[in-house]
């Protein structure tokens, strides 16, 4: 095999790669499988939380693409890098728990689930998803 070719074979792998990995960056996001965008429900409610491309881990434990769940109760998300408030607003998942039950009174409100590191760091708006919810 001359140089020629080894080197366009080296390229192509180098691409294939690189493009790998920038679709798995863009594969990261968080969503909720339940309660849906809109719903009606009874409290307490059942939240389950879901995230692509990163791993859930419990707080304390700090890795790369890995975290937990917050809940955010009429908040919006956090941004990159600020800590998630420890509050009645901002329910943490600590020990990695991807499904809680939530008691929140009558009324309407905006949900926000914000994925952060095991230090309570958030990812930012990226790996945040916002429904809204009609307590009963």
């Amino acid at each position: 095999m001359n140089i020629r070719t080894q080197f366009l074979r080296r390229l192509a792998a180098a691409t294939i790669v690189t493009a790998c990995m920038a679709a798995s960056a863009f594969a990261q996001s968080v969503s909720f499988t339940e309660p849906a965008d809109g719903a009606t429900v009874s409290s307490p409610f059942k939240v389950k939380f879901a995230v692509a491309g990163m791993d859930v881990k419990p707080a304390g434990e700090v890795a790369a693409n890995s975290g937990h769940h917050h809940l955010l109760i009429n908040k919006e998300s956090i941004k990159a890098g600020d800590s998630v408030p420890f509050d009645d607003s901002h329910l943490h998942f600590g020990k990695g728990q991807t499904e809680a039950d939530v008691k929140l009174a009558p009324g309407v409100y905006s949900l926000t689930m914000q994925f952060a590191n095991g230090a309570h760091q958030s990812y930012g708006p990226a790996l945040s998803n916002t429904i809204k919810v009609t307590v009963k």
